[in-house]
Formats: C-alpha cells, sequence, structure tokens
C-alpha cells in the first residue's frame, strides 16, 4: 500500500496515482502542519477586523458585495458547502474522487488557504479510513474551482450527505465518520470556500489518464509493428536516420520501438515478392509519426499537470508577509486545454490502429491472407464484427475529440462569465481513454492471428513473446467462429493492464 507524505511543495504524478487507484496512506508532515496553524493565524487576524475580507467576512462570488457579521461566518461557511452540493446524474468512479480529495489536501497543506490544521488532519483521515464521498457527474463548470465535486467531498467532511466505506457499501457520512473515530469538522472563516476552491478534479483526471496513455501509446506501438509484420511490409521505414531528420523526439521513440519488437523477423521484406509494392500504406508507414505526435502532446501535457501540482490553487490566497489576495488561479483552462488535446491525439491513434486492422481482414490488401482472417470464408465470418466494433469505437472517440474548452456559459449573475469546462474535458478524456484500450486490443487480436496465418514464416522473437502470453491470457488463435466476445475482452484485459507491454520488453529491453 505504501505511504504519501505531503509537505508545503505540492506533490507528484506518482504519489496521486499511489493514493487515488493504490490506496496510499496520507501523512502530513510537520512542515505542513506549521504552515497551517501560521496561516490560520492570518485568517483569525483578518476575521477580527472590521473591515470586509473577500471569502472570510463576505458572501462568495456574486454575494461578495455584503460584509457577513463574526455570529453568522459559521453558517455561511456550512451553508457555502451545502449549497454547492448540487451535483446530479452517475457518481464518479472512486479512484476520481480519492486523487481530487488528495490534490485538494495538498493545496491545503501548502499554507496558503488559511484553513487549521485539523481540516486538513480530517481530510486525510477521511481517506486513510477508505471513505469516499458520494460525487456526480454534472455540476463543474471548470471555473472557481470543481465547485459542485469538492462540495460533496467538504460535506462527508462536516458529516453530512453520503459516503461510500471501505465495503463498498453507499451510507450516510456521519455514520461512517463515527464508525472510524472521526469528528466531523465545524468550520470557521475561508474553510468551506478553501474547500470548494481548485481545479483537482481535473488535475486528478489528467494524471490518471497521462498514466494509462503511457501505457497504452507502447502498447499501439506493439501492435502496429505486428500488423507491419503480418502484412508483410518493410521496417526500413524505421530507420532511426530517417527519423533524426525530422527530430520529433515521440516520432524517434515510437519508431524504435517497432523496430525493437521486429528484430529479427522473417516477415517483413517481403514486400516484393508477389505483387511488388514500393511502399506500405500510411496507415503501416507513418504509424511512428501519428504516435509520435501524440507522444509530444502527452509530454506537453505531462508538463502542464507538474506545474499544477506543485501550485496552490485557492481564493483569495495567503500570500508570504501575511497578504490575503483574491486572484483569478482557479480558472481551470491550463489544463482543460491539455485534456482537449490528448483527446485529439488519442482518437487519431485509434483511428490509425483501425485503419491497419481493416487491411489485415480484407483480401485485396492484406497481401496473401484469408478474407477477415476467417478460417472457411464464406462459411466463417472471421474477425469482420470486430472490425466492426472498432469502428464503432473510432467514431464515438472522434465525437469525444471536440474540445470542451472552446465552450463557456457564464454563471453567478455574470460575476463568473467565462469559464473553462475542464471538468468536462476530463470526463470525455477518460472515455476516450477506455474507447482507446479497446481498439488497440482487437488490433493485436487481429495481428496476432494473422502473424499465424502466415505458415512458413519465421516471426520476430518479440511477437512470438506477445502470441505466447496473450494466447496464455485466454486469448484464442486462428480457427472456426467462435464467441468472440470473450476473446476481445481478454484482449483489452491485457492490453489496459500493460501485459502486453510487459510481454515484449524481456526481448526488446525496455520500451520508450
Amino acid at each position: 500500500m505504501g505511504t504519501v507524505a505531503l509537505g508545503t511543495s505540492g506533490t507528484t504524478a506518482a504519489d496521486v496515482v499511489a493514493v487515488a487507484r493504490g490506496n496510499a496512506r496520507i501523512e502530513l508532515s510537520d512542515e505542513a502542519l506549521a504552515a497551517l496553524a501560521a496561516a490560520r493565524e492570518i485568517v483569525d487576524a483578518l476575521a477580527a477586523k472590521p473591515e470586509p475580507v473577500y471569502g472570510v467576512s463576505t458572501g462568495f462570488g456574486a454575494l461578495a458585495s455584503r460584509h457577513i457579521g463574526p455570529d453568522l461566518r459559521a453558517q455561511l461557511q456550512r451553508n457555502i458547502v451545502r449549497s454547492h452540493a448540487a451535483g446530479m446524474g452517475p457518481r464518479v468512479e472512486r479512484e476520481v474522487v480519492r486523487a481530487l480529495m488528495f490534490l485538494r489536501l495538498k493545496t491545503l497543506c501548502s499554507g496558503h488557504t488559511g484553513v487549521r490544521p485539523e481540516v486538513a488532519r480530517t481530510m486525510a483521515d477521511v481517506l486513510n479510513a477508505g471513505i469516499t464521498p458520494v460525487v456526480h457527474e454534472y455540476g463543474s463548470l471548470g471555473c472557481s474551482g470543481d465547485l459542485a465535486p469538492l462540495s460533496h467531498c467538504a460535506l462527508t467532511l462536516m458529516g453530512e450527505g453520503d459516503a461510500e466505506g471501505p465495503d463498498g457499501v453507499v451510507r450516510p457520512a456521519g455514520e461512517l465518520l463515527a464508525a472510524h473515530g472521526i469528528s466531523p469538522v465545524e468550520l470557521r472563516e475561508k474553510e468551506g470556500l478553501a474547500l470548494l476552491n481548485g481545479t483537482d478534479g481535473m488535475l486528478g483526471m489528467l494524471v490518471m489518464a497521462l498514466a494509462d496513455l503511457e501505457t497504452l501509446y507502447k502498447s499501439a506501438d506493439v501492435t502496429a509493428a505486428l500488423t507491419l509484420e503480418a502484412l508483410l511490409g518493410t521496417d526500413k521505414v524505421l530507420a532511426p536516420e530517417l527519423h533524426a531528420i525530422r527530430p520529433h523526439p515521440g516520432q524517434a521513440a515510437s519508431a524504435a520501438n517497432m523496430l525493437a519488437v521486429l528484430a529479427g523477423s522473417g516477415l517483413t521484406g517481403h514486400h516484393q515478392d508477389d505483387a511488388p509494392r514500393v511502399q506500405d500504406a500510411y496507415s503501416v508507414r507513418c504509424a511512428p509519426q501519428v504516435a509520435g505526435a501524440g507522444r509530444d502532446t502527452m509530454a506537453h501535457a505531462r508538463l502542464v499537470a507538474e506545474r499544477e501540482l506543485a501550485a496552490a490553487v485557492d481564493n483569495p490566497v495567503v500570500l508570504p508577509g501575511g497578504r490575503v489576495e483574491s486572484n483569478g488561479n482557479f480558472h481551470g483552462a491550463p489544463v482543460a486545454y491539455v485534456l482537449d488535446f490528448l483527446a485529439i491525439a488519442a482518437a487519431d491513434l485509434g483511428s490509425i490502429a483501425e485503419r491497419r486492422t481493416d487491411r489485415l481482414l480484407d483480401k485485396n490488401r492484406s497481401h496473401g491472407l484469408p478474407p477477415f482472417l476467417a478460417d472457411d470464408a464464406g462459411v466463417d465470418s472471421g474477425l469482420m464484427i470486430a472490425q466492426y466494433t472498432q469502428a464503432a469505437l473510432v467514431s464515438e472517440m472522434k465525437r469525444l475529440a471536440v474540445p470542451a474548452s472552446a465552450d463557456s456559459i457564464p454563471s453567478s449573475a455574470m460575476q463568473e462569465d467565462h469559464v473553462s469546462m475542464g471538468w468536462s474535458a476530463a470526463r470525455k478524456l477518460r472515455t476516450a481513454v477506455d474507447n482507446l484500450a479497446r481498439i488497440v486490443a482487437i488490433e493485436l487480436y487481429a495481428a496476432t492471428r494473422a502473424v499465424e496465418l502466415r505458415e512458413g514464416l519465421t516471426p520476430a522473437p518479440a511477437t512470438r513473446a506477445v502470441i505466447e502470453a496473450v494466447r496464455k491470457a485466454g486469448v484464442e488463435g486462428p480457427g472456426p467462429d467462435r464467441f468472440l466476445a470473450p476473446d476481445l475482452a481478454a484482449a483489452d484485459a491485457f492490453v489496459r493492464t500493460g501485459a502486453l507491454v510487459a510481454a515484449v520488453e524481456p526481448v526488446t529491453g525496455a520500451l520508450a
């Protein structure tokens, strides 16, 4: 399980994944607790002054002009959480909620939010107890933070609303806190606002998408190599010197991965045997250029994520020297853009993989393979409908690639008149990543069958390792028609768990 320590200087992507998916325990450092206490002293001093301070002694958003007296401030903080917990729709996945809470806790620990140490301790206790607030799909515009999702989490800290226990059962949050010996938080000045005002949901989903896409891009390089091999293509287009004269690092990495997989193949280089062709089709020949562009997009997204992981996003914030200033750092544009960029790149990677699969199944373009890789074409349909499924997934990915961040709907009586829609960008990217895994899995299924049908030719050692591993994983090889859905599900699991990459790396060395 492991332990993650939070200080004042942010966190890492690996820590986010460890908490969200690996249930790592969280510890608050002495440095963080001291910073929390120091910032709270500043907020308490401001709260005692007669002058209004936004978030401390005023209303919020379009209601910020009202000065709130000391007798109503605790109620104000409770009310903002209750009123903002207005999400609707299906529940958000447990790992997303855990990432969201952990990243909000990361900002609290920065010492820039002004909450008391006990608020941060309670949030850590809730995460460590395996309690997951019920958060709904809709409610965030990606500006002023992921307001509704974060509010549902803050509601749990108050002992209100519903949450899921470590046993997976949803119960009233107050019951779950009591069962784990956790006292509900009584919010004071600024604390309700500080719990809601961050890009934590969209950032958490970005971090996890990048972790998944790293595996999927390597997997796509492997399946592209297997398809090239099955089509008797040439690996000369993968030569390092060709990619050096167009120096995109992602392109070079993808070409190197494909070349490593194809090393020692007895199938490549036969493209001029029976039906001579000068060049392979774009979907084969340009695989490194397309996958490489996606890899470079990931590199940019990773840079944005790293900067955001080091950030303290709140409004207002406590600055060094004791100043408390309003700001616009909660705007989700930097994260929203890269979430949309990744969805576009993933759609294109899925599209080129589907084109390669279709080529494997078409007897007029597959250079000697049976129609649809069927055992007895006409009696058997082979993988015809597997490609239909792949095409349907690609079509949906193209719709998901339409940018959410290009939209904005004003809110809060035009005070919040430009929003990022970053949460929506993150939600659709999660679906796109899931679909990409399925698309790559179908190409894997088709390519391994096609290689096995090339009788008399010896595939590359890495290809043989993949075929052996995928067959052991329950993905069957060539033969008469059978119920395909279980095979495709097994191939999907083989790809998304990283088993495909793990199968080749003992032969190829670590893929880039």
